[in-house]
């Protein structure tokens, strides 16, 4: 049996090489960790790894479904796909010689639609005033670009101030698997940007190229990020979990209901595969079927 620890540390290096997402890192960490703990306590000696390899998943799969908190579907997929991700690393560096998990079916996963802001709740958020708060003109240039290019959170944080580009209208930033994207931005959000930067003179720290700072004139995180959208969303009426993947989500699919089509708004969500973003037509469909009940004499 191979030095599982070790080769998990090699595994994580290997998808920081490949440009992983920091979140996508932590998770095969978390669930690999928490596979090797469970092997250490409940196969102290195994004296062939792949011919009690059959046991030990079974075996796995039942400690997942038995804990105290009974995992999700999609929990357990994850996990599944982090551990036959893991093993066929392990085949490729000839640790072993079998993937273990390569055969096992995950579970079905129901597909929810993405939560969303209409297009009032969404503008309800943007029109509250906030230059009267310190950092207001900073929030509203986070709000209005987050809306105005349905950027992920951490595309957002990573933004220097040199990524906006004033005379073409347009946000260079870097995506999952470390891809850099062209994302067109609205007169909107570039004017709340403007406004912000006139601000942010006066407390950003000396050669400080990050776009968005804290009050310590730092980049701001991600985690900053939410509890801003908590705070200005707690003013309004809204009454849905707002976290910026969901204004995310609000993008696209105002973008389609407008017309925009399938293909541009993949392009601008730095979606890989196409499939990814047809979960916004299901949504927009809802919205026709709608449309459709109050407009047709005969529905």
């Amino acid at each position: 049996m191979p030095n599982l620890e070790l080769s998990i540390k090699k595994f994580i290096i290997s998808l920081r090489q490949r440009g992983a997402s920091l979140n996508t890192i932590r998770a095969y960490e978390l669930d690999l960790k928490e596979f090797n703990n469970f092997l250490n306590k409940e196969f102290q000696k195994i004296p062939d790894f792949e011919k009690s390899a059959r046991v030990i998943v079974r075996s796995y799969l039942t400690f997942l479904a038995e804990k105290t908190k009974p995992k999700s579907p999609a929990t357990i997929a994850r996990k599944i796909y982090s551990l036959r991700s893991f093993f066929k690393f392990l085949v490729k560096e000839s640790a072993i010689s079998q993937n273990i998990f390569s055969y096992l079916t995950t579970p079905k996963i129901r597909k929810k639609l993405p939560v969303f802001l209409t297009e009032k709740e969404m503008e309800n958020l943007l029109d509250l005033q906030k230059d009267t708060f310190s950092l207001g003109l900073r929030d509203q240039a986070i709000l209005e670009l987050l809306y105005s290019c349905g950027l992920r959170v951490s595309e957002l944080v990573s933004l220097n101030i040199d990524d906006i580009d004033f005379f073409s209208g347009t946000v260079r930033t870097i995506g999952k698997g470390n891809i850099e994207r062209i994302v067109p931005v609205g007169d909107t959000a570039l004017k709340a940007i403007y406004k912000y930067l006139n601000f942010r003179k006066k407390f950003a720290q000396q050669n400080e190229k990050a776009l968005f700072l804290n009050y310590a004139g730092k980049r701001i995180t991600d985690r900053s990020i939410r509890k801003i959208i908590d705070r200005w969303v707690k003013q309004t009426a809204i009454k849905k979990h707002v976290s910026p993947h969901v204004i995310r989500h609000s993008f696209a699919t105002h973008m389609l209901n407008a017309g925009c089509d399938l293909r541009s708004v993949q392009e601008m969500l730095g979606h890989k595969n196409l499939s990814t973003t047809q979960v916004y037509t299901h949504i927009t469909t809802e919205h026709l079927k709608k449309v459709y009940e109050k407009a047709h004499p005969r529905a």
